[in-house]
């Protein structure tokens, strides 16, 4: 597969030897691989054998939508921005998942008149094992005001993007954009980042704006103007001397050289 972002959530259960390859994170390596897939993050599978076994299921929010579960799907931690969603499953938990995705199977096949409604529960169903099985987290601890704000900061950054179109360009572009909206100052801002991530807000945006500029050159056929223009550059000229600055290469060396790999 290219390495790219798909328009829809994808659970895979790969049971033999394969590699997972997720935005700028290291590869994961092994067989009996749960992973999973937002449009959010772009992603690459690489099966390691000759005869890939195992399921996926592919799925959008609007299929998700008639169910009255109270369950918000982006709240999930499996599915929270900056998330990791890649790991080894055991013998045994492969077997329940393989239970799941066999039900669905043979639910998509049948003629039963409100399947899909049936086909959304095992979804369901499957999503909470799923989640369920994922790696223990870090005990949680008590947020200070200012862990409060930079949670509230990377949202606000993350709901930018992807970048899916070139107009309208970015909302929130400046770090007094981000304050205005969080409804503080923009020094309160800058020290309160400061103290929980170690890097300013300009700069937390900036990297996560070359995050999307890299992607967007490898991954779509947009001009290196339109890209200025979805991120919210004021000309090409500015964005040229943004990326080079961060990068040490143009855009367009960039995308030429991406041509012949990730």
């Amino acid at each position: 597969m290219t390495f790219t972002r798909r328009a829809y959530h994808k659970i895979t259960l790969c049971r033999e030897r394969s590699q997972v390859e997720y935005a700028d994170q290291a590869p994961h390596v092994g067989a009996n691989t749960l992973f999973l897939v937002t449009p959010r993050v772009s992603y690459r599978w690489l099966p390691l054998t000759e005869t890939p076994a195992g399921y996926s299921c592919l799925f959008d929010d609007a299929f998700l939508l008639p169910a009255r579960t109270g369950v918000v799907l982006a709240e999930l931690p499996i599915f929270q921005p900056g998330a990791y969603p890649v790991w080894a499953v055991t013998e045994a938990d492969c077997g329940a998942l393989e239970a799941i995705f066999q039900k669905m199977a043979h639910e998509l096949v049948s003629g039963y008149a409100y399947k899909h409604d049936l086909l959304r529960t095992y979804l369901w169903e499957l999503i909470h094992l799923v989640q369920k099985l994922q790696p223990a987290p870090a005990p949680l601890t008590t947020h200070s005001a200012a862990e409060r704000v930079a949670t509230q900061f990377t949202e606000l950054l993350e709901q930018q993007f992807p970048r899916l179109s070139a107009q309208p360009p970015l909302r929130l572009r400046t770090a007094t954009d981000y304050a205005d909206q969080l409804a503080v100052h923009v020094n309160h801002l800058n020290r309160v980042l400061k103290e929980t991530t170690g890097h300013t807000t300009t700069a937390l945006i900036s990297r996560r704006l070359m995050q999307e500029a890299k992607l967007l050159l490898k991954q779509t056929a947009w001009s290196i103007s339109e890209i200025a223009d979805s991120l919210g550059f004021a000309d090409v000229a500015h964005f040229c001397t943004f990326f080079k600055r961060h990068a040490d290469q143009t855009p367009g060396d960039f995308r030429r050289l991406a041509v012949f790999g990730v």
